[in-house]
């Protein structure tokens, strides 16, 4: 197994964020987002790292964000360390694999969340009263099935605590109808893209959100794209409606933590080794999964 990486504070740039999983660097102008292998579960920084899993969610966004760069235009510059600024190279050891440069942009204040399948909360708000987001669903609808056409769900970028899901017309009255609409449309289009591709590769993406930013007047898509820790993520061979789905994210991770009886309030637990090395696994397989290609990165 891979021993987990921390990456150190003391880079030759403006530290602007410690996040619960990425850290982020402002350099000549530009972004450099670095993701780690912290995991948060429950809103909270667990104590254990997840080896190598800060290279699976920057190497899986590199993956979406060449994919549809032609239709979505995105914020990458370059995920290449022999790109980034000459002060950076004598850090390649720790930037190698887990960052990327990017454009530096006016964060739209909205989690855009598009689901495809009755999961989750959207799960849990059906059985309470029949609607998902505010929107009236059929009845009769078994957790997990799939929609008749994907959801947009937006909800409130809270710098604390949980986000709040607010409808199209909230949202529109906070950034605007004209910038309100191309959240929706490039949302439903980036995940009906990626979901064609992914059934090809035997993964059903059940839900996912998206953040955009602002630069040079247009719209673009930031921050991470269809990683494991962004989107719920399913085998196909195994889909059965009806039932929760195993999935290749952290919901292994959160099974563990309530089986512990931890209150969510508390410090966390520490997590076994065998969890730790089971999560890296499934991070890695999604990789390989998605990209058909061979986790190999040191």
């Amino acid at each position: 197994m891979n021993t987990p990486i921390v990456v150190q504070t003391e880079l030759p740039a403006k530290i602007l964020n410690k996040g619960k999983v990425r850290d982020v660097y402002e350099i000549h102008n530009d972004i450099l987002l670095i993701a780690t292998d912290r995991l948060s579960a429950f809103d909270v920084v667990l104590p254990d790292p997840i080896p190598s899993k800060g290279v699976c969610l920057t190497q899986l966004s590199k993956f979406w964000f060449d994919y549809t760069k032609k239709s979505i235009p995105n914020h990458v510059i370059s995920t290449e360390v022999s790109d980034f600024p000459k002060e950076l190279h004598p850090y390649k050891e720790q930037l190698a694999y887990r960052s990327m440069l990017v454009k530096k942009t006016k964060v739209v204040p909205i989690e855009c969340i598009v689901r495809g399948y009755l999961s989750g909360s959207a799960w849990s708000s059906y059985k309470k009263d029949g609607t998902v987001c505010g929107v009236k669903l059929p009845g009769g609808l078994k957790e997990s099935d799939q929609f008749p056409e994907p959801l947009f769900t937006p909800s409130t970028k809270a710098k604390e605590g949980h986000d709040l899901n607010i409808s199209i017309a909230e949202m529109k009255k906070i950034v605007g109808d004209d910038v309100g609409n191309t959240l929706n449309e490039y949302s439903l289009k980036i995940y009906d893209t990626a979901v064609k591709y992914a059934k090809k590769r035997g993964i059903i993406i059940a839900d996912t959100k998206f953040e955009f930013g602002m630069y040079n007047n247009e719209i673009i898509w930031i921050d991470e794209a269809l990683t494991p820790d962004s989107s719920r993520f399913w085998p196909a061979d195994n889909y059965q409606p009806g039932k929760s789905q195993p999935s290749f994210d952290k919901q292994y991770v959160r099974d563990y933590l309530n089986s512990t009886g931890w209150d969510h309030n508390s410090a966390p637990p520490h997590l076994p080794p065998q969890v730790i090395a089971e999560t890296s696994k499934k991070y890695q397989e999604a990789y390989e999964r998605i990209t058909g290609k061979k986790f190999h990165f040191p």
